[in-house]
């Protein structure tokens, strides 16, 4: 079922789902979720856990995921295990049938929340197999799609892979970001006892986050570690964000290109470091710090994605486990005097944080909110509201 057949356009037996990459590969399984097609980068993730965090991440706008681990849904979905209103991968690409939902918290099955919200999946193939070819000629770009009765026209989806222009160049932080503003006031989340509602006091500093396309956990971890947060669009304007008297600035993750995004977002950054105000970014809001001050960033090979990235501390020399998402990166030789490398990731070296020596910014190529993963880095959100409370 999980045949690759560069020729063959009719369907083998019992296939309803069909991966086509851009180099005209047909990578055959069985379709569930929605029905339909959908246009992409193929990437792959190695979390053993998370699916449902990992679908709505707004990072994976424009990407069909690839999951390593076999067994994607047998957990089920619920409503508390989101990082986003809406799901922003495309679709799924997994080894095994979806199973029935076999935990306590499970509310929906995965095939179904899938289909309510618009997204394919594709059971049944090699995920190991592509994952190695992904990890030797880089992700590429390619279209998801699921018809049940096994009816395809494969020319059509093979045109459409090839012509689709790659993430390269590509701005999505408007496509997910926030299009207003808005206060968050909620904490992390217990197990039995759901999230912390209402746990930012008044007296907190206050953060403004700009959304380039955030995840929930994010808000969740400045308001746990004693902030009061205010969410602006990636739009947002100096003015807008000095309007609302920020103690310091988070700049958040996202999905797309650095360098298209940058285009109104590093303008901002920039007016921000010379007013030296706080700046704590992760992921895309890395990059944007990156290229504020100056650096260069450039398309990864294949990326970093999944939860268990070590990355080395340079002060210490002590290793976190961290959660990724990111198919580009910060040039370490092109930072300029003022910053200097904190985090080197230990799978390829490449920069996973940096610190600026004439300004309080700070920040991580990684997600330390995890969600899923490791809990090793949320010293970082402490470490940056400890900073802000210093400075009132």
């Amino acid at each position: 079922m999980a045949e690759t057949d560069h020729a063959r356009l009719t369907p083998p037996e019992g296939a309803t789902g069909v991966l086509v990459l851009g180099d005209g590969t047909l990578i055959w399984g069985r379709g569930f979720g929605a029905e339909g097609d959908a246009v992409g980068e193929v990437c792959f993730n190695t979390a053993m856990t998370g699916y449902q965090e990992v679908m709505t991440d707004p990072s994976y706008a424009g990407q069909i995921i690839t999951f390593t681990f076999p067994h994607i849904g047998n957990v089920g979905t619920n409503a508390e295990d989101i990082e986003a209103t809406n799901p922003h991968a495309l679709g799924m690409v997994v080894r095994e049938d979806v199973t029935d939902p076999a935990n306590f918290r499970s509310s929906q099955h995965l095939d179904a929340w899938l289909k309510a919200n618009g997204r394919i999946g594709v059971s049944g193939v090699d995920t190991r197999a592509l994952t190695r070819a992904i990890r030797v000629n880089g992700a590429p770009n390619g279209v998801i799609a699921h018809n049940a009765q096994g009816r395809f026209d494969i020319e059509a989806l093979r045109r459409k892979a090839r012509e689709w222009p790659g993430l390269e160049g590509m701005d999505l932080a408007k496509e997910v970001s926030a299009t207003q503003t808005y206060k968050w006031n909620d904490g992390l989340w217990t197990l039995g006892e759901g999230y912390d509602l209402d746990a930012a006091p008044a007296d907190a500093p206050h953060v403004v986050a700009i959304d380039y396309g955030l995840k929930r956990n994010i808000l969740r971890n400045l308001v746990a570690a004693g902030a009061r947060v205010t969410v602006v669009p990636a739009t947002a304007s100096f003015e807008e964000v000095m309007a609302h008297k920020p103690d310091g600035v988070f700049l958040s993750n996202g999905p797309g290109d650095p360098a298209a995004t940058g285009e109104y977002a590093v303008p901002v950054i920039r007016k921000l470091l010379e007013v030296g105000t706080p700046l704590f970014g992760i992921c895309l809001g890395h990059q944007m710090l990156g290229l504020a001050v100056g650096a260069k960033t450039y398309k990864m090979h294949q990326g970093h994605r999944g939860a268990n990235h070590p990355v080395k501390r340079t002060d210490d020399g002590r290793v976190e486990i961290t959660s990724m998402n990111h198919g580009f990166a910060v040039d370490t030789d092109s930072l300029p005097a003022n910053a200097e490398a904190t985090h080197i990731s230990l799978f390829d070296g490449s920069l996973a944080g940096l610190r600026l020596t004439d300004k309080p910014a700070f920040s991580v190529q990684y997600h330390p909110e995890a969600s899923p993963g490791p809990q090793d880095s949320h010293y970082l959100f402490e470490q940056f509201v400890a900073q802000l409370k210093a400075k009132a």
